[in-house]
């Protein structure tokens, strides 16, 4: 289990670089998570990476690797996907309503599973407003149920994923993981396989990466509703509905394009930008003293479209 072979594929800078195949960076991605790499030869591959930039075969291969060691939450079979939304950007500059987007998705009825960690700490976390709320992080893995949202830290999905995240706190940029992060699929059914794989609801924050997250989402037979993300975050922006991709077993199902709005943000969110608050205006919309923004209906409207 050597690493070196692969740096030597990938380290030779832009234009001298070559990519991997499916099953070589499934493996360079299994020595990394069972911990057979040093910190100096992760801190190449993450290098290496960030200037080669993955492509969508190695994506796939990245993802077969963590997938092979994740710690799944389950579900029994129902008429209605299990969700999974990613959380892992937070928001500086807008309220982060992705629990809003959960809690709403389990009231009509699905299992969601939010899961995420802290990447910039300047920024205001979804585990920070679900805490506001009283949802406590989910310390193992669980059994959910239909309408339950459950939040859960990378660290009880995968340790050695939540390790590799944790590296950008020391090199300051990120790597392949916060990639793989957006795109696992971290529950199964109790009974095996069934008519719904877990529906994932995840996001992009640069256009390249739309791109080479569709073929990856392809490549892999993915269900999923795929958008230009809110400050990183899977939820529509409060003032315009964004560009949607939806993906139904690996292929395009829906394709729509942003739209302009002309409501301001203050005019929906006028408080200071704290936890606190946000879980507030949460409060109030869930209990129906206060309108849904219409772009978060349309995204649900969309999911619930899809996932018939």
């Amino acid at each position: 289990m050597n690493i070196q072979p692969f740096i030597r594929e990938i380290g030779r800078g832009k234009d001298g670089s070559r990519s991997l195949s499916r099953e070589q960076a499934k493996e360079l991605m299994g020595i990394i998570l069972d911990g057979h790499a040093n910190e100096l030869q992760i801190g190449a591959f993450c290098i290496a990476m960030r200037v080669k930039g993955e492509t969508p075969e190695e994506m796939a291969g990245f993802l077969d690797a963590v997938h092979a060691r994740l710690h799944y939450f389950t579900t029994r079979p129902h008429e209605k996907p299990p969700i999974v939304i990613p959380s892992y950007n937070g928001a500086r500059r807008l309220p982060v309503l992705t629990p809003l987007l959960g809690l709403l998705l389990a009231k009509e009825g699905f299992s969601v599973l939010m899961h995420g960690s802290s990447t910039e700490s300047s920024r205001i976390s979804s585990q920070s407003v679900l805490n506001e709320l009283g949802y406590d992080q989910v310390n193992s893995p669980k059994t959910l149920k239909p309408g339950e949202l459950a939040y859960a830290h990378t660290n009880v999905l995968s340790p050695a994923l939540e390790k590799l995240l944790a590296v950008r706190k020391t090199i300051g940029l990120r790597n392949s993981a916060h990639s793989i992060v957006k795109l696992i699929q971290p529950i199964r059914s109790l009974e095996g396989l069934t008519d719904h794989k877990p529906f994932l609801v995840t996001s992009y924050t640069h256009p390249e990466y739309a791109a080479s997250m569709r073929k990856t989402l392809e490549i892999t037979n993915g269900d999923a509703l795929l958008l230009r993300g809110c400050e990183g975050e899977a939820v529509a922006d409060l003032r315009r509905s964004p560009a949607y991709t939806a993906i139904k077993q690996g292929l395009i199902f829906a394709e729509l394009e942003s739209e302009r709005g002309s409501i301001s943000a203050s005019e929906l969110f006028s408080g200071e930008l704290n936890a606190s608050n946000i879980a507030t205006y949460t409060k109030e919309i869930l209990n129906g003293t206060r309108p849904t923004p219409q772009p978060i209906l349309d995204q649900i409207k969309l999911i619930k479209s899809v996932c018939q």
